[in-house]
């Protein structure tokens, strides 16, 4: 599976060996001793992962459950008539499918999934940046699509990458595409990222948003005695990310708009406020319930 995708989730390997987490995990660190693949938080790449990335196909199977409960939540945060930017990525692509449903909406992206997800929207707006077209994300890239932001200013960026740790931020494998990306957020009012828990302690080569940029992350539940990815949520929550957590299970409800408390904008700390600073975070899951996650509350210090 590792050889097809180029990454796996402990969760996905187990449903498909049909054993626990708890097994695959140490079967896993047997092959990363033998040098077969590299763990990362919730699963495993090819050797040499920290520079290489999946294409399109390889993503779209990965974490599939995962990136549709962070899709559901996430759409909760948009409102009518607002403008947002939608990055690259097949979890913005999922958000992008239920944007379809929010009237009076302007999306601008520089994925075509994005907005071949919207085609068909009749009260959604969609603009395309420029750029050359990357073919392995679907995605436009390189000078032309970030000179089409210049001057643009919305409501809240939507991103994705290909890893996320306190220390860095969200992070890419591609020069191009971590480019864009900072244009993107350089658009926008507020960034809200989107990692289901493979993500998390992931470092690849080229930064895109800062830990302090990064307003709210919404993620999926990490596996049961997953302490690193838990871990990472804690800092990223001493930071001051708000971390809002998705549940995966199908039978959860759908969640309203009004369950999902809005980010406070970050930037008003440069106008004399402080937004983040002891302010708890709360973590709910789809479900509506009390959060499966230890608390993520900033630590006083």
């Amino acid at each position: 599976m590792v050889r097809a995708n180029g990454a796996v989730s402990l969760r996905e390997l187990a449903r498909v060996v049909q054993t626990s987490e708890v097994t695959v995990r140490r079967d896993v660190r047997a092959l990363e001793a033998e040098g077969l693949l590299d763990r990362r938080h919730g699963g495993a790449v090819l050797p040499g992962g920290f520079t290489r990335e999946s294409g399109f196909p390889q993503k779209s199977h990965l974490a599939t459950a995962e990136k549709t409960a962070i899709a559901d939540l996430a759409a909760g945060l948009v409102q009518e008539g607002e403008a947002v930017v939608v990055g690259a990525g097949t979890t913005t692509q999922e958000l992008a499918r239920r944007l379809a449903r929010v009237p009076g909406l302007t999306v601008v992206t520089n994925s075509l999934l994005v907005a071949q997800a919207l085609a068909h929207a009749n009260r959604v707006e969609v603009v395309m940046t420029g750029g050359t077209l990357r073919g392995s994300n679907y995605a436009l890239v390189g000078s032309g699509a970030e000179q089409s932001l210049q001057g643009l200013r919305v409501s809240r960026a939507f991103l994705s990458g290909s890893g996320l740790t306190a220390e860095r931020g969200l992070s890419t494998s591609n020069m191009l595409s971590a480019s864009v990306d900072r244009a993107l957020v350089q658009a926008a009012g507020e960034v809200v990222v989107l990692a289901d828990h493979t993500k998390l302690g992931t470092d690849t080569m080229f930064q895109t948003v800062p830990t302090d940029v990064i307003t709210r992350l919404v993620t999926d539940e990490p596996p049961p005695h997953d302490d690193r990815a838990e871990t990472e949520l804690q800092a990223l929550a001493d930071h001051g990310v708000q971390i809002a957590v998705a549940g995966t299970s199908p039978a959860a409800p759908e969640r309203g708009r009004s369950e999902v408390p809005m980010p406070t904008p970050r930037r008003a700390a440069a106008q004399g406020g402080s937004p983040n600073q002891g302010t708890p975070t709360h973590l709910r899951s789809a479900a509506g319930g009390p959060p499966r996650v230890a608390d993520l509350a900033p630590r006083r210090r």
